[in-house]
């Protein structure tokens, strides 16, 4: 039988397992496939946020800013260096002491749900990774997103950004990674890429386990490869595989089992799986498929729907196919092998998919998941099924929490699940996003409550009537209104998703959405107000026109077209509109405890359902008016002196916003040598004629010492300045 391993890289919430590999496990499981699953993610951030990697990542700080420290002056790019190093410094020196007891609080049920611990435990985390983002400057790395300015803009940024010095990751893939793949001798090795911030890492993953273990056939695939894959052809495809040996667009599980058998016909042992019993009606309803020996490996491969694989005269290809699984045929999620004691929680959060796709599927603004256009057609499992899945998932892993991971349910959908799972006596709590609809009545809001309901995270958008005309959201804002406050009086904490700058959104469209969060703050849980993005597969790409747009286009020089720019056809707010929107947005989030993503106070988390589950749907408004201290874990005050001044290097960071403006607007080219062209043309920055002193404390902006006063902390010092003020 061969064995694949299928791969969960960074960056991504560590808090609870997400359901994509373990649903690829279930199934080749099902069909008999030896299956090696690691989530990576949790693993590596595990061991790269412990105290000897971050001393190690300390001391190259220091070193680094020795560096730069002895030059005779900075250029653009050493001040963008200098500013990200001392911001970063004091927590450099705090955390190495501090994460131990950070990692603990959140794993332990007592210290988690201690407002004081647990918002100590979040600032010391994301202090770390601060730290290490300073450290491989310019990285940006936290739990959504690992950025680079020039990063996946080609495949020569794409190997450079995978190097040691420049990927936090290298020695987790060299000293754990590798070794555990030699030693299990997979056949296959699959990657599963959901959300943008995996790109690079797996694309780092992918060219460290290739250098190791280059008989490996080497494949990925999920929603983040889908839509990135799937707009490319020809040579610019090919460049996109980049280390892979093939890639699987769609919904992947017939299509990995099929590769599955098809990646050599030289037997079992090469790869080709023999059926283990005759196909049947039942075998075919429970997803297993007949073996297929090829009679080649090039060619069969080649013949495979939804696999891409290079192509001598075209450079890569695939055909295409119906990329869709019939959920009712598909077995629960298998989470054995994962690290399910490893999470950044407490208590076991646990993925589950009733239904797939998005059974509205007419939001303008959106593209999620495995579709080219808009969302996937919409699937259901039948309610009696998803309830003994949810039962036997509830007893093999010792939890009663659960996330329904999916597009958007149907609510008469969910309200029949919520009411069979109260019939079986499932003692179960869960969450899930809910498009709000008339049809959720107080009535029927109870009965997903008796049925285990604690959040409803529900599709707002938007206060504007008239933009969310133009979105096609379907439900008016006196509906939406509703829903939240049936669903808070039924004992649901209502989470409201919403954005601002939707195309032809005016000041008072913004207002109205601010207006209805605040009209409802008795009612509303926690919320998310977040920015448009264009994106390639929403229909607002493929019309323009229709939004009020002059043009969209992609940069010249971005080989792999993740980015899509647009240009409105008229200014739809000016800069003090925005800049007031800011001001009373954030006015508006001191009446609730809000966080990042995946921590406590977000939309849609593991540590938010179980906050709900012990304090209830007012928890994050009841922390808010309470209060809590917050520091982090082992900081310290300290001193060093400096040769430039980190307040005038800080103001790279501005010319670095033009710079990019210039690329973007303006020449719409992206590319090293273009941008280093007009980052050498911003000014230098010269020594000071004395040394600078400061003060660091993690936490907190650098503090200049004017003078010394002996006996007192220089941090406490009367004529200290934080840098940025005058």
């Amino acid at each position: 039988m061969p064995r694949i391993a299928l791969i969960q890289p960074p960056a991504c919430d560590p808090t609870a397992p997400y359901l994509a590999v373990p649903m690829l496990t279930g199934f080749l499981r099902a069909n008999g496939v030896d299956v090696l699953p690691i989530d990576a993610n949790v693993e590596a951030f595990d061991d790269l946020l412990a105290e000897a990697p971050l001393a190690e990542l300390r001391d190259r700080i220091e070193e680094r800013l020795r560096r730069l420290d002895a030059r005779a002056s900075l250029d653009h790019v050493e001040q963008l260096e200098l500013a990200a190093l001392v911001r970063a410094r004091g927590d450099a020196h705090a955390v190495p002491h501090g994460i131990s007891r950070a990692k603990a609080a959140l794993r332990d049920e007592a210290t988690f749900f201690d407002p004081d611990a647990y918002a100590s435990a979040v600032r010391t985390v994301d202090a770390a990774l601060q730290v290490v983002s300073a450290a491989h400057h310019p990285l940006h790395l936290d739990f959504t997103a690992y950025r680079t300015p020039l990063g996946l803009s080609s495949a020569r940024e794409i190997a450079r950004a995978s190097e040691r010095d420049q990927n936090p990751f290298h020695d987790w893939l060299e000293q754990t990674l590798v070794p555990r793949l030699r030693e299990a001798r997979p056949s296959i090795v699959g990657i599963s890429v959901c959300f943008p911030g995996q790109l690079q890492p797996a694309y780092a993953f992918a060219h460290a386990i290739k250098r190791a273990l280059p008989e490996v056939h080497l494949t990925w695939g999920g929603p983040g490869v889908t839509q990135m894959l799937l707009r490319l052809e020809g040579d610019r495809l090919a460049h996109a595989l980049g280390p892979f040996d093939s890639a699987c667009l769609f919904e992947g599980e017939h299509t990995l089992l099929e590769l599955v058998r098809a990646i050599d016909s030289e037997g079992e042992s090469a790869g080709v799986l023999p059926a283990r019993r005759p196909i049947d009606s039942e075998g075919e309803s429970a997803g297993v498929l007949p073996a297929r020996r090829p009679t080649d490996d090039g060619r069969s491969l080649r013949e495979l729907g939804n696999v891409v694989v290079r192509d001598k005269l075209m450079g890569a290809r695939w055909t295409s196919r119906h990329g869709m699984e019939d959920l009712r045929a598909l077995p629960a999620p298998d989470f054995d092998g994962l690290p399910l004691d490893r999470y950044f929680a407490p208590k076991l959060v646990l993925p589950y998919d009733p239904t797939r796709g998005c059974y509205w599927g007419k939001c303008t603004f959106c593209h999620y998941g495995l579709a080219e256009v808009g969302t996937a057609t919409y699937r259901e499992r039948d309610v009696a099924v998803a309830v003994g899945h949810l039962r036997d998932l509830s007893a093999r892993y010792g939890t009663r929490h659960f996330y329904l991971s999916q597009d958007s349910v149907a609510p008469k959908t969910l309200v029949k699940l919520a009411g069979a799972i109260a019939d079986a006596g499932l003692s179960i709590r869960w969450a899930t996003d809910l498009k709000p609809e008339k049809y959720l009545t107080a009535e029927r809001a109870e009965v997903l409550r008796a049925g285990g309901a604690v959040a409803c995270a529900l599709g707002v958008e938007s206060g504007s009537p008239r933009v969310l005309r133009l979105i096609d959201k379907g439900a008016p804002i006196e509906v939406v209104g509703d829903v939240v406050g049936r669903l808070s009086g039924a004992g649901i904490a209502a989470e409201a998703m919403c954005f601002t700058d939707f195309p032809t959104e005016t000041h008072a469209d913004a207002c109205a959405t601010l207006d209805f969060l605040a009209d409802h703050r008795e009612d509303i849980a926690v919320y998310i107000v977040g920015e448009f993005g264009l994106t390639h597969g929403s229909l607002v790409a493929q019309s323009p026109e229709r939004f009020d747009i002059r043009e969209t286009w992609e940069l010249a020089g971005d080989e792999l077209g993740l980015g899509v720019f647009f240009e409105p056809a008229r200014p739809w707010k000016s800069d003090d509109e925005r800049a007031d929107i800011d001001d009373r947005l954030a006015t508006l989030s001191s009446d609730w405890a809000l966080r990042s993503y995946p921590w406590a106070g977000a939309v849609s988390t593991a540590h938010t359902i179980l906050y709900y589950d012990r304090f209830g749907p007012s928890a994050f408004r009841d922390l808010a008016a309470r209060g809590f201290t917050a520091h982090i874990h082992g900081a310290r005050t300290f001193e060093g002196e400096l040769s430039f001044d980190p307040a005038a290097a800080s103001r790279a960071e501005e010319r670095e916003g033009a710079i990019w403006g210039e690329l973007v607007n303006d020449q719409r080219q992206i590319g090293r040598e273009s941008y280093d062209t007009l980052a050498a043309r911003a000014p230098r920055l010269r020594r000071s004629s004395k040394p600078i002193r400061l003060a660091f404390t993690a936490g907190e902006a650098p503090v200049r010492v004017r003078s010394r006063t002996p006996g007192r902390r220089p941090s406490h010092a009367p004529n200290a300045t934080r840098l940025g003020q005058r």
